[in-house]
């Protein structure tokens, strides 16, 4: 089967499709943390004023990086060991209503990017851009296949290369405002992009055995959207089209003794029209949107015994609208309401495909099927205002999805949700929110045409019956003048109450924590901290009956602190740290030797600068930042841990990285 980059659900999989059990995806990355309510107003410029001419600022960035691994380019913006260069803009010219912007962020640095703008006010504006940006999975991984013009070779010899991805993007686009030139207030955009990605990525087939390979990467999609936009004085409308084609230049890989064991991802492309408005008539607004796509998909397939076809003839047309209202009833209430219709029709091509059993072929012929998917939500909500600071809002939610010749052809979704919002304690702000929601449908059915090798017990998670529970809470308190806390908790429980066999419970709870303090003046200090608890439990039954206790947790933790207004405010420090965990761990009962083993992965994460003004124009800053990082998946294996199996070597991460950066920057006043 082939995989596609472009749609959100494979053509050939829609038609030929068969049962796989559901799967719990969670992103383990240490790098991410909650820092949305930091207080960063002290930053913004309040009362600024643009004159005529040249201002901004530009400046450039030497500096030198000593990492162990280069996965260290995805925290410090370059993993090459060595000097490396960035330059740095932020500049702008205006005169005579015409403008010019030009960005730039570590231009000449592996990821880096440079944007620049120009155009009249209010009559046209072009803005092209250019971003690189390489991810590291893991260097020097270990393989035994030799890639060639899509070939794998085999070799006694182990072939060291790097687990990255490259990607280059490109754009440019076009505004253009008619309103001077006719009576109506019309306007157009019309924007192009591009991307190239290349590198390698871990990738795995079957040969007779599972083997782990680096799978070549060369692709290109590009985008192209345009479209109209028409208003009055209470109504706007926007025409307009989107589309993309992905194409692929690695061909199907081969082994020498077998042709077309992997196959490569597809070309395709998607087309989209939509047709949108929005009404305002006294206190009430009336949108509404109209929007018809279609992707196609025709690659030829890998050919194989028993394969009546050289392409497939993949095609899905899609429909959708959207209707939505609001009015105010009075001072105090506020009504509000939408639509949402959907639908997928796969029109793909039906063909006659010989069954096996097992090693031998039945004799019998059946026709893949195309699936069709159709979803309908409905929405209603109701705010009202309790008194001066208290306001309480409270829907309900209801969404029905129609599938032709799955499990489940039909489930219902429902859920009721309020929400209570206090403004009226000085110095505090309080929300809460409760939401309830269950899901139900028509019998479930594993059967011949759907999944004959699915036990009848068996429920996908996506599918089954759950009844859903969610509450949070969140509290911004400012008792002091300098000081600000701002504290959140959540909690939300899963109950699939009527499956035996796959996810029966799934609960998540956490808290986020930041405070911000502003000592004096020129001295702040900020601190945040967050954690979070996802339990699951499965069940399952192959020789026997076995259930999984599946825990994952995470922890951000966060400290910084600036000082201006040194060396007669010429000198600013600052300093920024970060840390941050998670771990996974899967109990099977009852225990065995094949039970699943942990992951783990931290990482401290932390930055010092100083930056000194030459002069009212010229500043100099140095900057040095480390990141210790440090994983273990239990599903890595050396490349001679199992004579069976041909693995990529234990790609796990254990490393320091060091960056000291000089930057020079010079502001056009």
């Amino acid at each position: 089967m082939r995989s596609t980059k472009l749609f959100s659900l494979n053509l050939i999989t829609l038609a030929l499709f068969s049962a796989t059990t559901g799967a719990i995806a969670a992103d383990f990355g240490v790098q991410r943390a909650n820092t949305e309510n930091l207080k960063t107003a002290n930053y913004q410029c309040k009362r600024c004023v643009i004159t005529d001419g040249y201002f901004g600022t530009v400046g450039a960035s030497v500096g030198v990086i000593d990492a162990d691994d280069d996965h260290g380019v995805n925290q410090l913006g370059s993993g090459t060991d060595g000097a490396v260069v960035g330059v740095n803009a932020d500049l702008a010219y205006q005169q005579s209503g015409y403008r010019a912007k030009a960005q730039a962020h570590q231009l000449g640095m592996d990821n880096g990017f440079i944007s620049l703008e120009a155009g009249k006010r209010e009559h046209y504006q072009l803005d092209v851009g250019f971003q690189s940006i390489i991810t590291n999975q893991y260097r020097n991984a270990q393989t035994n296949l030799w890639h060639n013009n899509g070939m794998l070779t085999p070799s006694e010899h182990t072939r060291e290369l790097n687990l990255d991805l490259q990607r280059q993007r490109s754009g440019i686009g076009f505004e253009y405002d008619f309103s001077e030139l006719t009576a109506l207030e019309l306007s157009s955009y019309a924007r192009f992009d591009r991307e190239d990605k290349t590198g390698h990525r871990s990738a795995s087939l079957m040969s007779p055995s599972p083997v782990n390979f680096a799978e070549p990467v060369d692709e290109t999609t590009d985008k192209l959207g345009a479209g109209i936009v028409l208003e009055g004085d209470n109504w706007l409308s926007e025409l307009s089209y989107h589309g993309s084609h992905y194409d692929n230049k690695v061909s199907d890989l081969s082994l020498p003794y077998s042709d077309d064991v992997y196959s490569a991802t597809p070309d395709n492309q998607a087309h989209q029209v939509s047709l949108s408005a929005q009404y305002r008539l006294a206190s009430s607004v009336f949108s509404g949107r109209v929007v018809s796509g279609r992707m196609i998909q025709d690659q030829h397939l890998v050919q194989m015994s028993g394969n009546p076809i050289q392409n497939w003839d993949g095609q899905v047309d899609t429909f959708s609208s959207h209707l939505m209202a609001s009015t105010r009833v009075s001072h105090r209430l506020r009504l509000g309401a939408s639509y949402d219709y959907k639908q997928r029709d796969n029109r793909s091509s039906v063909f006659d495909f010989a069954q096996y059993e097992y090693d031998s072929m039945s004799g019998a012929f059946k026709q893949n099927i195309p699936m069709d998917i159709e979803r309908q939500t409905f929405k209603a909500n109701a705010s009202y205002r309790l008194a001066s600071g208290y306001r309480l809002q409270a829907g309900y939610d209801y969404k029905q999805v129609d599938r032709s010749y799955g499990e489940r052809e039909e489930t219902q979704d429902s859920e009721v949700w309020s929400k209570l919002n206090i403004r009226a304690i000085n110095k505090l702000t309080l929300d809460f929110g409760l939401n309830y929601g269950s899901r139900g449908g028509s019998d479930y059915q594993a059967n011949a045409l759907t999944s004959d090798e699915t036990d009848s017990l068996m429920r996908k998670y996506h599918l089954a019956d759950r009844n859903r529970t969610k509450m949070h809470a969140r509290a911004s308190y400012i008792p002091l003048e300098w000081l600000t806390v701002d504290v959140s908790t959540y909690y939300a429980n899963d109950d699939y109450n009527a499956t035996e066999i796959g996810l029966t419970q799934a609960k998540s709870r956490g808290y986020d924590a930041n405070v911000h303090l502003q000592l004096s003046e020129p001295f702040s200090i900020y601190a945040l901290a967050g954690q979070q608890w996802i339990d699951s439990e499965q069940s399952g039954n192959q020789s026997a009956i076995w259930y999984t206790d599946i825990r994952d947790q995470f922890v951000n933790l966060g400290l910084g602190a600036t000082y201006c207004g040194l060396m007669e405010d010429k000198l600013t420090l600052g300093m920024d740290y970060l840390f941050a965990n998670s771990e996974s761990n899967t109990g099977v009962s009852p225990s065995h030797a094949d039970s699943y083993g942990a992951y783990y992965a931290y990482s401290h994460s932390m930055s010092l600068y100083g930056q000194y003004l030459i002069s009212p124009k010229m500043a100099v800053k140095v900057a040095y930042q480390y990141e210790r990082y440090f994983d273990t998946d239990s599903a890595m294996l050396s490349a001679d841990s199992n004579p069976r199996l041909i693995t990529l070597g234990d790609i796990n991460h254990n490393y320091n990285a060091h960056q000291l950066m000089l930057s020079f920057s010079y502001k056009l006043l």
